[in-house]
């Protein structure tokens, strides 16, 4: 349990929570664990086995603080919300701030900021505990990730030359991932980034690694009442989490990429574990979806210090740290968005 931007985040299994009076009280096998003043909270979030009072959630109603529930996987199922809600605001300000082009460059900006100094985060450090030729390569890609992040300061760029600064970004990084690999270099080889579908085993990894990911920040996003669809970075299409795909951008580099290379570099993860199909794409079987599921759910444990929240929280948290700060951005509670760099 977890308190956070006026958010009570219960990840403790079989947590019950009720409320005496004004008081929201969490319980354990009936011994309580906290006790916090309703007043001081926006929303509570509860994870897998944990249960609510009925009348504790006609309280959080009434006093306008909403109720989110998600499965052990942190997929959402459901909101709990009083008769009055300021979702339908905040969407509204979503969708005004989607279509405005300058109000999407900025936040646009900001994630794309964000990724692309993550990214030569993961390059930096990989540089550092290498012996061989790779640092040298990987830190001149780290210096034309700084100049990409150079270009992104200009408050008045405009949304398309923030797209193509992240194609850039993207296609520096991606050309020295290969050096990132530092066993079975033949069979997890990896020359660029192809999907939909996958023709090798490095892309067949990232891209389930990244579909997770994607779930996991849409279902925050939904947690938060902010619509998945409508993003800002990437533009709506029908069936596309836009806003989800522009929030994980940031998380792409620091839990995605660095989860699959410690699988690979780890052995944890062998190349038997893929198979081509008849069309050239690369599936993995049953085994290796299963050790890749519990490896990403076990990152999702680790604690972090939050760079701008300055307080530890766990990674699996960080999406909805995230979806949060985003609302408060949108509703004018901050004035600008403070995407996650990682450190």
């Amino acid at each position: 349990m977890k308190k956070l931007l006026n958010t009570l985040f219960v990840t403790t299994q079989k947590a019950y929570l009720n409320h005496e009076g004004e008081v929201v009280v969490v319980r354990v096998a009936k011994e309580v664990k906290l006790k916090i003043p309703i007043h001081t909270l926006q929303s509570i979030i509860c994870f897998d086995q944990v249960s609510c009072s009925p009348p504790l959630l006609g309280l959080c109603g009434r006093r306008g603080v909403h109720v989110a529930f998600f499965d052990r996987h942190g997929r959402f199922l459901a909101r709990v919300q009083g008769p009055v809600s300021g979702n339908v605001l905040l969407r509204r300000e979503q969708y005004r701030r989607a279509d405005d082009p300058v109000a999407s460059s900025g936040l646009a900006r900001a994630m794309v900021s964000a990724k692309i100094a993550n990214c030569r985060s993961v390059l930096l450090r990989s540089a550092r505990e290498r012996s061989d030729q790779a640092p040298e390569r990987l830190g001149q890609a780290a210096r034309e990730l700084d100049s990409a992040l150079q270009r992104l300061r200009d408050p008045t760029i405009a949304l398309d030359s923030v797209r193509g600064v992240e194609g850039d970004a993207a296609r520096v990084y991606f050309e020295v991932f290969d050096d990132l690999v530092l066993v079975e270099k033949e069979a997890f080889a990896f020359r660029d980034r192809n999907r939909r579908p996958p023709l090798d085993n490095m892309n067949a990894l990232l891209s389930f690694i990244y579909t997770l990911l994607t779930h996991d920040v849409a279902s925050a996003l939904e947690g938060v009442g902010l619509d998945p669809a409508v993003g800002f970075l990437h533009r709506d299409r029908p069936g596309r989490p836009s806003l989800a795909l522009d929030l994980m951008e940031e998380f792409r580099p620091f839990l995605g990429d660095r989860l699959a290379l410690s699988l690979v570099n780890l052995q944890q993860i062998r190349p038997k574990g893929f198979k081509k199909t008849e069309t050239g794409a690369v599936r993995m079987d049953d085994e290796t979806r299963r050790a890749l599921l519990v490896a990403y759910q076990k990152r999702k444990q680790e604690i972090i210090q939050h760079p701008f929240l300055d307080e530890k929280v766990a990674i699996g948290l960080l999406p909805h740290v995230q979806a949060l700060l985003l609302a408060r951005h949108l509703r004018g509670d901050l004035d600008g968005y403070p995407p996650f760099i990682w450190k």
